[in-house]
């Protein structure tokens, strides 16, 4: 399970470090693709997997559906961890982000998310200030 916020930075080979203490997770293979809200999503490859099963299901012949499929698996990318634990986020995926050099790596139960810091801190101020209307929305689905 991913949880915690991590701040790192990307070198200048576009790398970047994932935590030591949830390396063990992605150990065996993961997938970056670009996520929602303008963030990337790490996937451990044993959970893209499942993920990627569920799109494939979506019905080809609704609009919203071939979008969200382009946008996940056309944007993926398999990566594995270097002997110091890093990813490399190639350059389209840091576009998509608009990743610059300080990022944060949020863990999200099944995925890390990869934020630029400032977007990250902007979007951290906004959902906290609003987290009474946000948990009043979620009651319906009894959270």
């Amino acid at each position: 399970m991913f949880i915690g916020e991590y701040h790192h930075t990307i070198d200048i080979k576009s790398r970047a470090a994932t935590p030591v203490k949830l390396r063990k997770y992605l150990i065996n293979g993961a997938v970056l693709t670009r996520g929602l809200d303008n963030c990337l999503f790490l996937f451990p490859l044993e959970e893209w997997q499942q993920i990627a099963e569920k799109i494939k299901a979506l019905p080809l012949s609704q609009a919203n559906s071939r979008a969200f499929s382009r946008l996940m698996l056309g944007g993926a990318m398999e990566v594995s961890l270097d002997n110091q634990g890093r990813i490399l986020i190639p350059d389209y995926l840091k576009k998509y982000a608009n990743l610059k050099k300080r990022i944060v790596l949020a863990g999200v139960y099944n995925r890390l998310e990869i934020w630029d810091e400032e977007v990250w801190e902007n979007y951290k101020q906004r959902a906290e200030r609003d987290s009474g209307d946000i948990a009043e929305k979620l009651s319906d689905l009894g959270i």
